[in-house]
């Protein structure tokens, strides 16, 4: 399976206030996201994965990354 990457990596600025991050609605197998915490913030003002009728790790809810430097890579694998 050949993967491509859906978005240019997000590095969102949480500095000032906790975002929220929608994941694309009809995503195909093989498409991933990237969200990387350049900043460092993520710890203090937290990123919501909103997960867009997808699931997420299998589970039917959001993400919420809070780690310091966290990077994640998503990939789509079927519905």
């Amino acid at each position: 399976m050949q993967t491509r990457l859906t978005w240019e990596p997000k590095k969102p600025n949480t500095t000032a206030n906790p975002i929220t991050v929608t994941l694309p609605a009809s995503p195909s197998v093989g498409e991933e996201i990237v969200i990387i915490d350049a900043r460092g913030t993520f710890g203090s003002n937290n990123l919501i994965v909103a997960r867009n009728s997808s699931n997420i790790n299998s589970a039917a809810s959001n993400l919420t990354l809070s780690t310091n430097g966290q990077a994640v890579t998503l990939v789509f694998i079927d519905s």
